[in-house]
């Protein structure tokens, strides 16, 4: 079917796929398998608007998920012939600054970066293996979150660190989410019937991951997200901002190893740490009775709030304040609490348009000194487009 792109998300145990027209921006099919790797898998394969295609099996490893995807197709359509696949990959270092096409050489930077982020380009990769043996010959390319941020200036990017972790070891902050704010970028600037070129905006990108970035000009010139995906807001699983001696002060009291403070800090921190639940639903439902909850709302939303306020500072004026994510675009106290007590900076939100349910909008008053904007997120069609632009 000419003119589609597949786009794969890999992750370290499902494939997420969409088939995106680059023509019409429809989405003749759209995917997801889960649970790889474990005792029992299963796929769920939306062909149009039609029912869902599900099948529950073991899948053990990537590559038995892609062949089930094959399956789905051929068995509930569309009929799949790509004119390209379209990967995610989070981290592409110092060396990728947009897509690439993806040949042997690019194969083998994507896992030198993989100490940069082990728990993502390992199974990103995985994917492109495997796409590359089930499309021979359909241009496969891989677009990084890291590349959005490539604009960031030197005084925004280094850290304070020894110069040989700096040059050796290429210690820095590179932020991730970047397709999702190149995105959102765009449209904020469509909704506001402005030039992306002359705005100053500060995008919430608010999910199980969340992180907040500085765009001027449509260029990320700051973001909270650092070497990892740790560093920043609260998230999901995440602890964001913490006092980088925490690891010492751990392995002094508890003889705990850095690898699993690493870990924990990642997998066992944010919202499921303090609320005992990842999902913000269960967290604000939890939240009428219970403390911990309640605590875990302002302590998640009081740091959105602090990012905020600095980046307004490093701006000097801001145009717009962009929500996206499942939290950001779905959550209208999540929005309202992060944006409290901003009157003075003119931000403000409207209730009744904060709490209506909608796509893209305005959820500030009209004539607000800096709009506050819901934009949905699309970072598949952002993939898309970017490998149509490197394919031509």
């Amino acid at each position: 079917m000419a003119g589609h792109i597949l786009v794969l998300n890999t992750g370290s145990s499902s494939i997420k796929y969409e088939l995106v027209d680059v023509r019409t921006h429809e989405r003749p099919a759209r995917g997801l398998v889960e649970r790889i790797g474990e005792e029992s898998g299963r796929l769920t394969h939306r062909a149009g608007d039609g029912e869902p295609y599900v099948r529950e099996r073991l899948f053990p490893g990537h590559g038995e998920g892609l062949e089930a995807m094959m399956e789905a197709f051929a068995a509930a359509g569309p009929a799949l012939d790509p004119i390209a696949v379209g990967h995610r990959v989070v981290h592409g270092g110092t060396r990728f600054d947009g897509p690439v096409l993806v040949d042997d050489e690019v194969m083998a930077a994507i896992e030198e970066l993989a100490p940069l982020a082990p728990l993502h380009n390992p199974v990103n990769l995985a994917g492109i293996r495997v796409a590359r043996k089930a499309f021979p010959a359909v241009p496969q390319v891989a677009v990084f979150d890291t590349a959005f941020h490539r604009t960031l200036p030197p005084e925004a990017y280094t850290y304070a660190v020894p110069r040989e972790w700096r040059e050796e070891l290429g210690v820095r902050r590179f932020g991730f989410h970047g397709t999702s704010c190149a995105y959102v970028s765009r449209r904020a600037a469509a909704l506001l019937g402005r030039d992306l070129a002359g705005l100053n905006l500060i995008v919430l990108h608010l999910g199980n991951g969340a992180s907040a970035t500085a765009v001027s000009g449509g260029r990320s010139v700051d973001t909270s997200m650092g070497l990892t995906p740790l560093e920043g807001l609260v998230m999901g699983t995440r602890s964001g901002d913490v006092d980088p001696a925490l690891a010492g002060f751990l392995a002094r009291v508890r003889g705990a190893d850095p690898q699993r403070v690493e870990h924990d800090l990642s997998h066992r921190g944010g919202l499921l740490a303090l609320a005992g639940t990842l999902d913000m639903r269960e967290v604000r439902a939890r939240a009428r009775d219970d403390a911990e909850a309640r605590l875990a709302l302002q302590v998640y939303t009081r740091r959105i709030r602090k990012y905020v306020g600095a980046y307004y500072a490093l701006l000097g004026r801001v145009d717009a304040i962009v929500f996206t994510g499942g939290v950001g675009e779905h959550d209208a106290a999540t929005r309202a609490e992060s944006l409290a007590g901003l009157d003075r900076l003119g931000i403000v939100v409207d209730p009744a348009l904060n709490g209506a349910a909608g796509g893209e909008r305005p959820v500030s008053p009209p004539g607000a000194e800096v709009p506050v904007l819901v934009v949905p997120t699309d970072e598949e069609w952002e993939i898309a487009s970017q490998a149509l632009g490197l394919i031509g």
